[in-house]
């Protein structure tokens, strides 16, 4: 009986071990189809979130149970997922299934640990100030960006961020490439403006509800103070900023204008190829994926014409593909992608008159790099300027191998130190007095 006695406590301690032990952060990667895709899960007594840093995403809610015989077991209905694993060696070693598809996933313990080498830390050689304007009954925080000895002939850049709302450093995985650009011009001279996105930090605003336009007036809001300390005022744009920068060029804003992978092909253009990428990424056969790309060319006909997504006919959509089709079209009904769809900055290119600076990286999967720089030739026919292809590069500018998006978190750069270089040279041989 005291034997019995012994083994039962035995086995109660290592049950409450199982239980116990994986509580905390914990750390593992899934390889998907050669990507690496990094997932962190969140343990406690009674439950589990994860988070997805390639996807940006955080505090996915799941639910978690601890089998008699150790196994870790994690349902994560949000997103048609399971994980289940056992403790061996200091580990949970174990599968991860979605939507049918099994993947090995061991977890370690600890956060997941990221580099960002580009990312400037104090003390700085040069000056920051915080300024603030308004549009829109906005208010808009920034940090001006002060190289030492500036004067009112040093030449000064407004930074405008790509698509989402983001904060001044345009901040995504952990990578602040505006605090990177802003820090390079700098030492170089050259003065700078970020700005926090309008209602950044105000979990009131639906970012959805505004446009493209809306954000070209912000920036518009921000060159007058500018105007007032400064000779030459350029704007340097990245993605949809650097789409706006061009709108604002052609208004006739801007000195110089600096476009970081912008836009100059429509919106609609722009998504109907992101989403040929995509499909061919993942090895969808040719037919389908042309086939997928004219259904929803012609789905986002109607969004933009102002129909809601319930109400447009897919009944040509390939029966798979139906249920992406349906998501998308969900995610597209809303005032910003309407007005993205009609967005199509090239013919306004021909009454730009400054000089323009454009750079488009060959790996862009997002913004494609022949496309837009074929436009921006033809279209830049009354203006000095230079366009440049990259080489090797992605959307955000870094040195990569795919380009896809979930290989951004991946990436130690920041922003190709090249770019850095040929931005600032540039914006020194175009503005500077003579």
């Amino acid at each position: 009986m005291k034997a019995l006695r012994t083994l039962t406590s035995v086995v109660f301690a290592m049950m409450a071990f199982a239980a116990n032990a994986q509580e905390g952060t914990w750390n593992g990667e899934l390889n998907v189809m050669g990507n690496k895709v990094p997932l962190v899960f969140n343990f406690s007594t009674n439950g589990c979130t994860i988070d997805s840093p390639s996807q940006g995403v955080n505090g996915i809610q799941a639910e978690k149970t601890v089998r008699d015989d150790g196994t870790i077991s994690v349902k994560v209905e949000m997103i048609g997922a399971t994980f289940e694993g056992k403790m061996t060696d200091g580990e949970i070693k174990g599968t991860f299934v979605q939507n049918g598809f099994p993947l090995p996933l061991t977890l370690k313990p600890g956060k997941l640990v990221v580099k960002r080498p580009q990312t400037p830390l104090p003390p700085f050689p040069y000056k920051e100030e915080a300024v603030s304007f308004t549009n829109a009954q906005y208010t808009f925080n920034g940090t001006l960006t002060l190289p030492e000895n500036y004067s009112k002939n040093t030449p000064v850049v407004l930074m405008v961020t790509g698509s989402g709302q983001q904060n001044r450093d345009e901040e995504l995985f952990s990578h602040k490439p505006f605090a990177v650009i802003a820090d390079a011009l700098a030492c170089q001279g050259i003065a700078s403006l970020r700005y926090d996105d309008r209602g950044w930090g105000d979990k009131s605003v639906n970012f959805v509800d505004f446009t493209t336009d809306d954000f070209r007036q912000d920036a518009a809001a921000a060159i007058p103070l500018l105007r007032k300390r400064f000779n030459k005022v350029g704007i340097l744009g990245h993605s949809e900023g650097g789409t706006i920068a061009m709108m604002l060029a052609a208004e006739g804003k801007a000195d110089f204008i600096v476009s970081l992978a912008g836009m100059a092909i429509s919106g609609k253009e722009t998504l109907i190829m992101q989403n040929h990428q995509a499909m061919t990424a993942i090895g969808l056969p040719k037919e389908t994926v042309d086939s997928y790309c004219n259904s929803i060319s012609k789905a986002l006909d109607e969004i933009a014409s102002g129909k809601k997504a319930n109400e447009i006919n897919i009944d040509d959509v390939p029966v798979a593909l139906k249920p992406i089709t349906i998501k998308a079209l969900q995610q597209a009904d809303t005032p910003y992608i309407r007005h993205f769809l009609t967005i199509d900055v090239g013919k306004l290119l021909p009454k730009i008159k400054c000089p323009v600076l454009a750079l488009n990286g060959t790996k862009d999967t997002q913004v494609d790099c022949d496309a837009n720089i074929t436009r921006l030739e033809k279209g830049l026919t009354n203006c000095k300027h230079s366009i440049k292809k990259i080489d090797g590069v992605n959307h955000l500018f870094q040195h990569c191998n795919t380009g896809i998006v979930t290989e951004y978190q991946q990436i130690e750069e920041t922003i190709a130190p090249e770019v850095l270089q040929v931005v600032a040279k540039w914006i020194k041989s175009e503005s500077l007095p003579t």
